[in-house]
Order: structure tokens, then sequence, then C-alpha cells
């Protein structure tokens, strides 16, 4: 093998034995690239394997991997071992046994694998142990001392920890199943009894060679000490795992899971119900198709923790005093709509539009913004404060700073109704529930962005379907006479659905009926999932859909309310916001 190439060995889990592998002059690197396509993996492994998996054999397959080593922490890694066993394109291939108990039969078996492991890699590279260079790569564990942000659960891709390093204001600490290897750090004793030279430790006597049962003592005390981190989900003891979740100086949680993963999802929602710090669930597929999206929630939970109009302030302060009246200018950007308000310094909104978003957010936005302005006779240069909103929030320009929609949401709703404890958005591709504290706060918040079940584009496209207008949808949902069920969460199944169903002569208003209750059951599943209780609140535009609020009230076994102003929350919440941190 070549040294530059050879020397680097790449890994999948916090498992794998890095130290030991520096004692043979290895570097390690974790294997955390996130494939750009998953053809070449759908081509060499089964369809249903995990997002992760996908990625992981796309990392495996690159040309500057010539050494691996997997665990069997997971059945996936198995099948990836196996793919690339058949393709023997790896200079050094090893798959290591992992025990799930940490008995003293594990910890043999874990020692007797290490030593497996540590022949066939001195065999390949060509050198012997060096206890010296294994004892040196010990690094000891760096314990946060500060309020912190801390990520939880399932190994955390490359666009997360770039979005939560870009939108989370606290440090951040990743304990996940790779990002927590915590090895302890070895004995002083240990450094004696391998007598290791070149380690730095004053007990080791550099000009004395190692015994030749060196690496024997090492493994005696390594494998535990590996096989003792805190374990990950598929141990069979995870009580130890507590200490992730209840740690000291933890401001907020962050838990990563895997789509179509049970392990951590299962965890997620012990943890949720016991948390005593706010909790965010973040789910990735693997790619990075997600990033945008990773930002909006992750933002949105840094607002929560260091209070809603912090940010804003920061643009208020920047604010040249007009020596005028106040007028704050609040966008919200969204797929379907563009809405904007102008709310006096009193919090009186004095004009409000609503327009297409159409295929461009700055084309639609600049057509809010004149509108707005227009209809409350004022000009750009009367406005003390703009605010922006909604997933199109960043490409507003002229704006003075921007806020989530899950804070925006919150703090208009509070204004709107302030008894209301829990919001029901149902905007054009998403829809988010957020359940807020007394004063107006979020408490806690989920949103569903990664398909259009259950959204305004979902009824939408059943309009179509049915060939008639969204007004005329809502109006005829009213009317149903016979329950029907619309099995299919998938709006493209769904659609089948309903076309079946019109070949049956199914009545109009009965199958309009079934795809209200199909989006009120997926939003009450987002409510459940954070808690949420009455009095509830709906904005968005889905809101001036009856039919699906009397069916979300059904569901929920609780009264659902509008406002007249309900689509108009997002925006009355930036506006309002950006008052506030004027100090108005």
């Amino acid at each position: 093998m070549s040294d530059e190439s050879g020397s680097v060995v790449w890994y999948a889990c916090k498992y794998a034995p890095a130290e030991l592998l520096a004692g043979y002059g290895a570097s390690t690197r974790l294997a955390n690239v996130e494939a750009d396509t998953f053809e070449a993996a759908d081509q060499l492994a089964h369809g249903n394997l995990c997002g992760y998996g996908k990625s992981l054999l796309a990392s495996a397959l690159s040309p500057d991997v010539h050494a691996l080593v997997l665990t069997t922490c997971c059945d996936v890694m198995r099948r990836i071992y196996d793919v690339l066993v058949e393709r023997d394109d790896i200079d050094f291939l090893y798959l290591l046994d992992l025990p799930h108990n940490t008995g003293k039969a594990e910890r043999r078996l874990m020692r007797s694998q290490l030593a497996r492991l540590a022949a066939a890699y001195g065999s390949y590279s060509g050198r012997t142990f060096d206890p010296g260079l294994a004892l040196a790569s010990f690094a000891p564990p760096v314990v946060p001392t500060k309020g912190h942000v801390t990520v939880v659960g399932a190994h955390a891709p490359g666009s997360l920890m770039e979005a939560m390093r870009e939108s989370i204001t606290l440090p951040v600490s990743n304990v996940t199943c790779t990002g927590a290897r915590r090895v302890a750090s070895p004995p002083s004793e240990l450094a004696r009894t391998v007598r290791a030279p070149g380690c730095g430790c004053d007990a080791c006597i550099a000009d004395d060679p190692a015994p030749a049962d060196a690496l024997e003592s090492f493994l005696d005390w390594y494998a535990p000490a590996l096989l003792g981190q805190t374990p990950c989900m598929r141990m069979n003891d995870v009580s130890g795992r507590s200490s992730l979740t209840d740690g000291r100086n933890q401001e907020g949680i962050v838990y990563h899971t895997m789509k179509f993963c049970d392990y951590y999802g299962f965890e997620y929602a012990d943890a949720a119900k016991e948390a005593r710090i706010p909790m965010l669930k973040i789910e990735t597929d693997g790619t990075r198709q997600s990033a945008g999206q990773l930002r909006t929630r992750l933002k949105a939970f840094d607002e929560t923790l260091h209070g809603m109009a912090d940010d804003v302030s920061a643009a208020a302060r920047s604010v040249r005093p007009k020596g005028g009246p106040t007028y704050v200018l609040g966008v919200d950007s969204g797929s379907t709509s563009t809405d904007a308000v102008v709310m006096d310094g009193s919090g009186k909104t004095l004009a409000s539009v609503i327009v297409a978003t159409g295929a461009k957010a700055t084309a639609g936005a600049a057509k809010a913004i004149e509108d707005v302005l227009e209809e409350a006779h004022l000009t750009r240069d009367d406005v003390t404060l703009a605010v922006a909103t909604g997933y199109g929030r960043d490409a507003i320009p002229d704006m003075d700073s921007t806020i989530t929609e899950i804070t925006c949401h919150a703090a208009g709703a509070h204004l709107l109704v302030p008894e209301a404890r829990t919001v029901i958005d149902i905007g054009g591709q998403d829809s988010k529930v957020i359940h807020l504290t007394p004063d107006g706060g979020v408490a806690n918040f989920v949103m569903n962005d990664k398909c259009a079940a259950g959204t305004g584009r979902f009824l939408e496209m059943m309009a179509r379907t049915l060939e008639m207008p969204l007004a005329e949808l809502s109006r005829q949902g009213l009317e149903w006479k016979h329950e029907v069920r619309i099995s299919s969460m998938c709006t493209v199944f769904a659609e089948s659905e309903v076309v079946s169903l019109i070949a049956d002569d199914t009545p109009t208003p009965d199958i309009i009926h079934g795809l209200d209750v199909s989006v009120a059951t997926k939003t009450s599943a987002l409510a459940k999932r954070v808690k949420g209780e009455p009095p509830y609140l709906m904005t968005g535009g889905v809101a001036n859909n009856e039919g699906v609020v009397r069916a979300l009230a059904e569901v929920l076994g609780a009264p659902v309310r509008t406002h007249p102003d309900s689509q108009l929350c997002g925006a009355i919440g930036a506006a309002w916001l950006g008052l506030q941190s004027l100090g108005a």
C-alpha cells in the first residue's frame, strides 16, 4: 500500500477502534459525506436500504477510500460490507463484530475481535504496534462549561451540523451515535506497563523499546474501555444514555433521527415526554436536499431559546430615528401568497394585502410591498423598520431583519387571540403546529415540510381533480351526507382514490369531506407531537376553508377558532415583533 492512501482508515461507528489503529500509524476519518445522488447505491443494494446506508455506501465508493472499518452496530452495516466485498474495490475492508452487551463475556469477545483486527491491519500495513502512538492518540473529552445546545440521536450529517453552526447562536455539542465518541483516557499504570516510547508520559522511558506483549496489555484495558462508551441505541442496555438529555448547561436539545430508522425515533418519543428544556426533532434522509428546511427549523428553535425579538432588536438599533411617526412593515413570503401589513406605533394595522407569490418570491414581495404602502398612503422612506418572514424571507431585498415564520405566527396569533395556546398553520407547501406559552412564546413546534400531504397544495390539487375552484371546494365540503374515507396521506395516491370515488358516482360533497378529514387527521398528529392544547387558533390560507376547520375541531375534540386576519398572521407577527424591538 502507499503510505499516503493506506494510512487513512475510514470508519462509520464510534465503536471503531481508532486508537488501536493509531498504534499502527494510521489516521482515522469519519465517513460523514452526504451523497449528491443515490443512483450508484440503488444499483448495488436493495432500494429499501436507509438513506444513511446509501450515503455511507456512496462514500465508500469514493476513490479516496482505500481502508474502511465497519461494525455490526446495525444490520445496514452488514449489507454495505457484503456489497463492498463483492465489488472488491477497497484495499483493506474489515467488519468488526460488535457485542450488544458489556458483560465479562462480551468484553472478552470484543478483545478477541480487536486482536484479529490488529493482526489483519498489521499484515496489511506491514507495521508493528507502537503503544506510544496509540496512547498519544487519546483525546480527553471536552465537557461544555457554558450554555449550549446538544445534538442527540442518530449520526448527524454534515448539512445538519453546518445548518446548526449558521442558525444556532449558542455553542453546539454533538453527542449523536458518531459524535459522542468518548473513550476513557488510559490510566498512567497502562503507560508504565507497556513502557511506551514517545507518549509524553513521565513514567515512560523514551530509550526503552516497548515489550513484546505491549499489544496484549493494551487490549486488556482498551476492549472494555471502547465498549464502555455511552451506549448507542443498538446496545441492549441503553440506561446510560439518560446523561445525554439531562446534562449540565444544556439550553436546548436537537434530536436527530434518520428516515426509516426506528431505534432513535423510539428514544425521541420517550425523551420528549420527559424533556425539561426545549427539544426539537430533526429527521434527515442522507442527502443535502433538505438544507434550506433545516435552517428554517433550527433558526426558529434558536429564536425560541433566546427570545423572539432579539434578532429584530439588533436590527432596530441600527435604524436611524426618523423623528416622525413610527411605521413598521411586515412581509410574509409564502409559497402560494405573499402577505404584507403596515403597523403604526400604537400597534394598529393601517393596511394589509395578500398577493400571489408567483414564480419568483422577490417579485411577489415587491408587488405586496408596493400595494400595501399605496393602501397606507406611505412611501418606502416613511417606513421605520421592515421585517420579513416566510420561506422566501431571505430573498426579499432591503429588509432590516428576518424572523422565521414559526416565531412570527406565534407572535401574530397571540396578538390576534391572546388566549390561544396552540396555533395550527396550514400553508401552501407546509403545515406547522406551534404550542404557545401563556405570554405568546414558542413552547414547542413541529413542521410537515417534506410532503404536500395535509397542506394547501394538497387541497389545491384535489380541487383541480374535482374541476372546481378552492372556494367552491370549501363550500361543498359542508354539504356532505355520508362518511367517505381517504386512506392515503400521499397526494398522488389520494388523487387516485378520488378518481376512483368519482368513477363510483360518490357524491362530490362526501368526497370533499373525506379530503377535509384526511387533512385534519394529518394535522392532529402534528398537534399531538407538540402536546397541543386548546384554545386552538388556525392561521394560514386554509383557515378560510370551513370544512377543514370543522373537521379539525372534530378530530381534536375541541373548538378550533379562526380570525378575520388568520391569513395575515405571519406578517402581523413580523410587524409586531419589529414594533416591540423599537420600544414602541
